[in-house]
Protein backbone atom coordinates (compact mmCIF):
# COMPACT_ATOMS: atom_id res chain seq x y z
CA UNK A 1 0.00 0.00 0.00
CA UNK A 2 1.66 2.91 -1.17
CA UNK A 3 0.77 5.45 1.28
CA UNK A 4 1.97 4.00 4.21
CA UNK A 5 5.79 3.29 2.80
CA UNK A 6 6.62 6.31 0.61
CA UNK A 7 6.27 9.99 1.20
CA UNK A 8 5.15 11.55 -2.43
CA UNK A 9 5.35 14.82 -3.68
CA UNK A 10 2.04 15.37 -5.08
CA UNK A 11 1.64 19.04 -6.15
CA UNK A 12 2.04 18.24 -9.75
CA UNK A 13 0.11 15.17 -9.46
CA UNK A 14 -2.91 16.74 -8.02
CA UNK A 15 -2.87 19.10 -10.73
CA UNK A 16 -3.38 16.83 -12.90
CA UNK A 17 -5.60 13.73 -11.98
CA UNK A 18 -8.16 13.89 -8.84
CA UNK A 19 -6.70 12.15 -5.66
CA UNK A 20 -8.75 10.66 -3.06
CA UNK A 21 -8.52 12.29 0.56
CA UNK A 22 -7.48 10.07 3.51
CA UNK A 23 -10.32 9.34 5.13
CA UNK A 24 -13.88 8.13 4.09
CA UNK A 25 -15.97 9.37 7.13
CA UNK A 26 -19.29 8.96 8.21
CA UNK A 27 -21.03 11.37 10.66
CA UNK A 28 -24.43 10.69 12.37
CA UNK A 29 -25.73 13.44 14.87
CA UNK A 30 -28.20 12.50 17.38
CA UNK A 31 -30.65 15.17 18.48
CA UNK A 32 -33.04 13.23 20.83
CA UNK A 33 -32.11 15.52 23.46
CA UNK A 34 -32.96 18.70 22.31
CA UNK A 35 -35.94 21.05 23.31
CA UNK A 36 -35.67 24.13 21.71
CA UNK A 37 -33.16 24.11 18.69
CA UNK A 38 -34.48 22.87 15.31
CA UNK A 39 -33.01 19.47 14.48
CA UNK A 40 -32.44 20.33 11.36
CA UNK A 41 -29.44 22.36 12.36
CA UNK A 42 -28.34 19.44 12.68
CA UNK A 43 -28.63 18.16 9.67
CA UNK A 44 -26.32 21.15 8.23
CA UNK A 45 -23.70 20.25 10.87
CA UNK A 46 -23.63 16.54 9.89
CA UNK A 47 -23.03 18.15 6.00
CA UNK A 48 -20.49 20.22 7.17
CA UNK A 49 -18.22 17.97 9.53
CA UNK A 50 -18.54 15.64 6.57
CA UNK A 51 -17.00 17.58 4.33
CA UNK A 52 -14.20 18.80 6.83
CA UNK A 53 -13.18 15.48 7.55
CA UNK A 54 -13.41 14.00 3.90
CA UNK A 55 -12.02 17.01 2.07
CA UNK A 56 -8.97 18.10 3.68
CA UNK A 57 -5.81 16.76 3.10
CA UNK A 58 -4.36 15.55 5.92
CA UNK A 59 -1.19 14.32 4.99
CA UNK A 60 1.49 14.45 1.78
CA UNK A 61 1.01 11.11 0.60
CA UNK A 62 -1.26 9.73 -2.38
CA UNK A 63 -4.42 7.65 -1.33
CA UNK A 64 -5.64 5.28 -3.61
CA UNK A 65 -9.50 5.67 -3.42
CA UNK A 66 -9.93 2.02 -1.57
CA UNK A 67 -6.81 2.91 0.70
CA UNK A 68 -9.12 5.48 2.67
CA UNK A 69 -9.93 4.63 6.21
CA UNK A 70 -13.48 4.25 6.61
CA UNK A 71 -14.74 5.83 10.08
CA UNK A 72 -17.77 6.04 11.85
CA UNK A 73 -18.32 9.58 14.02
CA UNK A 74 -21.53 10.05 16.76
CA UNK A 75 -22.51 13.01 17.55
CA UNK A 76 -24.85 12.93 20.37
CA UNK A 77 -26.26 16.11 21.68
CA UNK A 78 -26.81 16.06 25.66
CA UNK A 79 -27.19 19.74 26.35
CA UNK A 80 -28.17 22.97 24.53
CA UNK A 81 -26.18 25.10 26.84
CA UNK A 82 -27.26 28.27 24.90
CA UNK A 83 -29.12 28.42 21.05
CA UNK A 84 -25.54 27.99 19.50
CA UNK A 85 -23.34 26.30 22.45
CA UNK A 86 -24.06 22.83 23.18
CA UNK A 87 -22.60 19.90 25.37
CA UNK A 88 -22.31 16.53 23.40
CA UNK A 89 -20.86 12.93 23.60
CA UNK A 90 -18.59 12.44 20.33
CA UNK A 91 -18.09 8.47 19.47
CA UNK A 92 -15.23 7.71 16.82
CA UNK A 93 -14.77 4.59 15.13
CA UNK A 94 -11.56 4.00 12.51
CA UNK A 95 -11.32 0.66 10.67
CA UNK A 96 -8.51 -1.01 8.67
CA UNK A 97 -8.54 -3.45 6.26
CA UNK A 98 -6.87 -7.02 6.48
CA UNK A 99 -4.44 -8.31 3.71
CA UNK A 100 -6.05 -11.19 1.87
CA UNK A 101 -9.34 -10.69 3.05
CA UNK A 102 -12.67 -9.12 3.14
CA UNK A 103 -12.44 -8.21 6.60
CA UNK A 104 -11.70 -5.04 8.32
CA UNK A 105 -10.09 -5.06 11.82
CA UNK A 106 -10.96 -2.04 14.31
CA UNK A 107 -8.22 0.72 15.10
CA UNK A 108 -9.92 3.04 17.17
CA UNK A 109 -12.72 2.59 19.31
CA UNK A 110 -13.19 5.21 21.33
CA UNK A 111 -16.05 8.05 23.39
CA UNK A 112 -14.80 11.49 24.25
CA UNK A 113 -17.74 12.58 26.51
CA UNK A 114 -15.70 16.24 26.91
CA UNK A 115 -17.25 18.08 24.13
CA UNK A 116 -19.17 21.50 24.56
CA UNK A 117 -18.96 23.44 20.97
CA UNK A 118 -20.37 26.66 19.65
CA UNK A 119 -22.36 26.11 16.02
CA UNK A 120 -24.68 28.47 14.19
CA UNK A 121 -26.37 26.73 11.45
CA UNK A 122 -24.36 27.25 7.78
CA UNK A 123 -21.26 27.94 10.02
CA UNK A 124 -18.21 27.00 7.82
CA UNK A 125 -16.26 24.37 9.89
CA UNK A 126 -12.38 25.51 9.37
CA UNK A 127 -9.20 23.47 9.55
CA UNK A 128 -6.07 25.65 10.63
CA UNK A 129 -3.04 23.29 12.00
CA UNK A 130 -1.27 26.06 14.26
CA UNK A 131 -4.36 27.70 15.27
CA UNK A 132 -7.58 27.54 17.38
CA UNK A 133 -10.41 28.54 15.63
CA UNK A 134 -13.17 26.82 17.51
CA UNK A 135 -13.63 23.99 19.68
CA UNK A 136 -15.13 21.78 17.38
CA UNK A 137 -12.89 21.68 14.54
CA UNK A 138 -9.82 21.29 16.77
CA UNK A 139 -10.85 18.37 18.39
CA UNK A 140 -12.27 17.04 14.75
CA UNK A 141 -8.59 17.63 13.65
CA UNK A 142 -7.00 16.29 16.73
CA UNK A 143 -8.60 12.42 16.24
CA UNK A 144 -8.28 12.82 12.42
CA UNK A 145 -4.24 12.84 12.86
CA UNK A 146 -4.57 9.95 15.50
CA UNK A 147 -6.34 7.93 13.41
CA UNK A 148 -3.61 8.79 10.95
CA UNK A 149 -1.56 7.49 13.06
CA UNK A 150 -2.89 4.56 14.36
CA UNK A 151 -3.02 3.38 10.98
CA UNK A 152 0.12 4.11 10.10
CA UNK A 153 1.63 2.49 13.19
CA UNK A 154 0.15 -0.75 11.96
CA UNK A 155 1.76 -0.43 8.56
CA UNK A 156 5.24 0.12 9.62
CA UNK A 157 7.14 0.55 13.37
CA UNK A 158 5.88 3.82 14.88
CA UNK A 159 5.21 5.15 11.32
CA UNK A 160 2.07 6.97 13.19
CA UNK A 161 5.11 9.21 14.69
CA UNK A 162 4.64 12.42 12.55
CA UNK A 163 0.72 12.07 12.71
CA UNK A 164 0.25 11.97 16.30
CA UNK A 165 3.15 14.99 16.91
CA UNK A 166 0.65 16.81 14.67
CA UNK A 167 -2.54 16.12 17.10
CA UNK A 168 -0.39 16.92 19.92
CA UNK A 169 0.56 20.28 18.22
CA UNK A 170 -3.20 20.65 17.72
CA UNK A 171 -4.01 20.07 21.74
CA UNK A 172 -1.28 22.56 22.22
CA UNK A 173 -2.31 25.13 20.03
CA UNK A 174 -5.51 25.51 22.37
CA UNK A 175 -5.64 28.87 24.33
CA UNK A 176 -5.57 29.21 28.25
CA UNK A 177 -8.68 31.01 28.20
CA UNK A 178 -10.17 28.49 25.69
CA UNK A 179 -9.21 25.20 28.06
CA UNK A 180 -11.03 26.50 30.77
CA UNK A 181 -14.44 26.68 28.75
CA UNK A 182 -13.46 24.32 26.55
CA UNK A 183 -13.01 20.25 28.58
CA UNK A 184 -10.69 17.60 27.38
CA UNK A 185 -7.40 19.56 26.79
CA UNK A 186 -5.54 19.59 29.93
CA UNK A 187 -4.13 16.75 32.48
CA UNK A 188 -6.42 18.32 35.14
CA UNK A 189 -10.03 17.87 33.19
CA UNK A 190 -9.68 13.95 34.39
CA UNK A 191 -7.41 10.47 33.48
CA UNK A 192 -9.36 9.87 30.19
CA UNK A 193 -9.11 12.90 27.67
CA UNK A 194 -7.46 14.22 24.72
CA UNK A 195 -4.16 15.52 26.89
CA UNK A 196 -3.86 11.47 28.39
CA UNK A 197 -4.64 10.28 24.97
CA UNK A 198 -1.68 11.70 22.95
CA UNK A 199 0.45 11.49 26.19
CA UNK A 200 0.17 8.23 26.49
CA UNK A 201 0.30 7.39 22.67
CA UNK A 202 4.25 9.49 22.94
CA UNK A 203 5.07 8.39 26.11
CA UNK A 204 8.19 6.33 25.84
CA UNK A 205 6.59 4.25 28.62
CA UNK A 206 4.36 3.28 25.79
CA UNK A 207 6.79 2.18 22.76
CA UNK A 208 6.43 -1.63 23.76
CA UNK A 209 2.55 -1.45 22.92
CA UNK A 210 3.13 0.44 19.88
CA UNK A 211 5.49 -1.93 18.95
CA UNK A 212 2.87 -4.77 19.73
CA UNK A 213 0.48 -3.13 17.71
CA UNK A 214 2.62 -3.33 14.64
CA UNK A 215 3.00 -6.95 15.02
CA UNK A 216 -0.57 -7.71 15.73
CA UNK A 217 -1.28 -6.28 12.07
CA UNK A 218 1.68 -6.25 9.47
CA UNK A 219 2.62 -9.24 11.19
CA UNK A 220 -0.22 -11.21 12.78
CA UNK A 221 -3.78 -10.55 11.32
CA UNK A 222 -1.83 -9.58 7.61
CA UNK A 223 -0.27 -13.06 7.71
CA UNK A 224 -3.58 -14.46 9.21
CA UNK A 225 -5.33 -15.92 5.78
CA UNK A 226 -1.65 -18.00 5.00
CA UNK A 227 -0.99 -19.88 8.14
CA UNK A 228 -3.56 -18.83 11.01
CA UNK A 229 -1.23 -20.51 13.34
CA UNK A 230 1.57 -18.51 12.89
CA UNK A 231 -0.96 -15.29 13.10
CA UNK A 232 -1.61 -16.11 15.90
CA UNK A 233 1.43 -16.51 17.58
CA UNK A 234 2.61 -12.84 16.32
CA UNK A 235 -0.45 -11.71 17.57
CA UNK A 236 -0.40 -13.27 21.16
CA UNK A 237 3.61 -12.09 21.48
CA UNK A 238 2.31 -8.69 20.60
CA UNK A 239 -0.37 -8.80 23.69
CA UNK A 240 2.90 -9.41 25.63
CA UNK A 241 4.13 -5.48 24.58
CA UNK A 242 0.39 -4.65 25.87
CA UNK A 243 1.03 -6.63 29.34
CA UNK A 244 4.61 -4.41 29.39
CA UNK A 245 2.91 -1.15 29.40
CA UNK A 246 0.26 -2.81 32.16
CA UNK A 247 3.43 -2.39 34.15
CA UNK A 248 5.27 0.08 33.42
CA UNK A 249 2.35 2.89 33.06
CA UNK A 250 -0.17 1.16 35.39
CA UNK A 251 -3.40 3.05 34.63
CA UNK A 252 -2.85 4.19 30.91
CA UNK A 253 -5.59 5.28 28.69
CA UNK A 254 -3.21 3.61 25.80
CA UNK A 255 -4.13 0.29 27.61
CA UNK A 256 -7.80 0.77 27.46
CA UNK A 257 -8.19 2.23 23.77
CA UNK A 258 -6.47 -1.33 23.06
CA UNK A 259 -8.89 -3.24 24.42
CA UNK A 260 -11.48 -1.02 23.50
CA UNK A 261 -10.85 -1.87 19.96
CA UNK A 262 -9.33 -5.38 20.29
CA UNK A 263 -11.32 -7.64 22.82
CA UNK A 264 -13.90 -9.17 21.02
CA UNK A 265 -11.64 -9.85 17.75
CA UNK A 266 -9.21 -11.20 20.11
CA UNK A 267 -11.68 -13.59 21.78
CA UNK A 268 -12.81 -15.05 18.04
CA UNK A 269 -9.21 -15.20 16.99
CA UNK A 270 -8.22 -17.53 19.96
CA UNK A 271 -11.32 -19.49 20.16
CA UNK A 272 -9.84 -21.54 17.05
CA UNK A 273 -6.29 -21.71 18.99
CA UNK A 274 -5.14 -24.88 20.86
CA UNK A 275 -5.67 -25.07 24.60
CA UNK A 276 -1.92 -23.86 25.92
CA UNK A 277 -2.11 -21.00 23.48
CA UNK A 278 -5.72 -20.22 25.04
CA UNK A 279 -4.35 -20.18 28.28
CA UNK A 280 -1.90 -18.45 27.77
CA UNK A 281 -4.08 -15.82 26.04
CA UNK A 282 -6.83 -15.77 28.97
CA UNK A 283 -4.01 -14.75 31.53
CA UNK A 284 -2.56 -11.90 29.65
CA UNK A 285 -5.48 -10.13 28.64
CA UNK A 286 -7.33 -10.35 32.58
CA UNK A 287 -4.18 -8.96 33.55
CA UNK A 288 -4.79 -6.17 30.57
CA UNK A 289 -8.20 -5.50 30.80
CA UNK A 290 -9.54 -7.38 34.27
CA UNK A 291 -13.29 -5.89 33.42
CA UNK A 292 -13.46 -8.45 30.99
CA UNK A 293 -11.72 -11.23 32.43
CA UNK A 294 -15.17 -13.43 31.58
CA UNK A 295 -15.59 -12.60 28.50
CA UNK A 296 -11.51 -13.89 27.30
CA UNK A 297 -12.28 -17.13 29.66
CA UNK A 298 -15.30 -17.95 27.05
CA UNK A 299 -12.31 -18.99 24.24
CA UNK A 300 -12.40 -22.44 26.22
Amino acid sequence: MIKRFFPILIGLLLSVAGVAQELNVSVKINTLKLQNVDPLVFKTLEATMVEFLNSQKWTDDIFENEERINCNVLLTIQEELSPTRFRADIALQSTRPVYNSEYETQMLNHIDRDLIFNYEQYQPIVFSKNAFNDNLSSIMAFYAYVILGLDYDSFSLFGGDKYFQQAQDILNAVPQNATAVFPGWRSLDGDRNRFWMIENILSPRARALREGMYQYHRQGLDAMADNPDTGRAVILKSIAGVREVVQTYPNSMIVQMFANSKSLELVEIFKRGPLPEKNNFIAQMSKIDPTNAQRYRSVK
